[in-house]
């Protein structure tokens, strides 16, 4: 029976996300064990997360201290929210596998838009979440918010905001849909790359762990966010630039939707559509027409 170290954040979100790996790897036979590991961003809770990143030096503020440990051999798997995982990776680390995925939509909390009057105060810590918000509900005070999932809804619940918009699949996998006002179409609310989906992450070539994790594998979601981290790598960004990127996939078909902000106001916006087998092409091009498009990445 293989033995399986997992390494996690220590978030109620990163721990309900490592039990998932862990239960689906002992229901194949492996013997798991969950480290929790606290990273730069779990740390440093004062600062907006879009300048965490560049005030402190760091690229991946949410995995950096995690892919040490398995860089370290402290663990033998790393489970990221894909969307914090940054697309340039160490050369002695690997994506393992990449496990279905959970709802990538954005939710309203505490509101739906419709009932959203006036100037509202609207919570989110993401410059993507508020370019888009903008443009949709461009009277709304848009204000910075830091903390997991918990804090926030009580910063909401204190009166401090409106409404806060967070993402549906943390709340699924916490079981706190019933938290949502409004789950916002992928076409209003461009999820950020990834959104929604688990990275394994695993030390390059350690065929005994691979092996292992390979059975969570799901190729489709894989490629889709292929796609949408293509994207990201092209434009030199991590997770606090205003992009957002969605792919979907039917069949060997991939339908790739993104946006990004211009300096001179509005969005950017653009969709392509090919094959499975074309996916980091599809992400090149979109990168390419936002570009084209007026938008900006820093």
């Amino acid at each position: 029976m293989p033995k399986i170290r997992i390494g996690t954040r220590g978030s109620d979100l990163a721990l309900a996300q490592a039990e998932w790996v862990s239960e689906a790897l002992r229901q194949r036979g492996a013997d798991t064990s969950i480290r929790v590991i606290k990273t730069t961003g779990d740390r440093v809770g004062a600062v907006p997360l879009a300048a965490l990143g560049l005030q402190l030096g760091v690229k991946g503020v949410f995995t950096k201290e995690i892919e040490d440990a398995l860089l370290a051999g402290g663990i033998d798997v790393a489970v990221h929210s894909l969307k914090d995982l940054p697309t340039q990776q160490h050369p002695e680390l690997e994506l393992g596998c990449v496990p279905r995925r959970a709802d990538p939509r954005d939710v309203l909390v505490g509101a739906s838009s419709g009932e959203l009057a006036g100037r509202p105060r609207i919570g989110t810590g993401s410059r993507r979440r508020a370019a888009q918000l903008r443009a949709f509900l461009p009277e709304a005070r848009i204000r910075d918010i830091r903390g997991n999932v918990g804090t926030r809804i009580r910063k909401l619940r204190s009166g401090r905001y409106d409404a806060v918009v967070l993402a549906a699949a943390g709340l699924e996998r916490l079981g706190r849909l019933a938290e949502v006002a409004e789950f916002l179409s992928t076409d209003r609310m461009v999820p950020a790359p990834g959104q929604g989906a688990l990275g394994i992450q695993v030390r390059a070539g350690d065929r005994r762990v691979l092996d292992t994790v390979a059975a969570l594998h799901d190729p489709a979601v894989a490629a889709q966010v292929e796609a949408e981290r293509a994207v990201l790598r092209e434009v030199g960004g991590g997770c606090d630039v205003p992009l957002g990127a969605h792919a979907r996939s039917d069949g060997d078909s991939l339908e790739l939707l993104a946006i990004a902000e211009r300096p001179s106001g509005g969005l950017a916006r653009c969709r392509v559509a090919g094959s499975m087998e074309q996916a980091a092409d599809l992400g090149s091009r979109v990168a390419s027409l936002l570009r084209r498009d007026g938008a900006r990445f820093s």
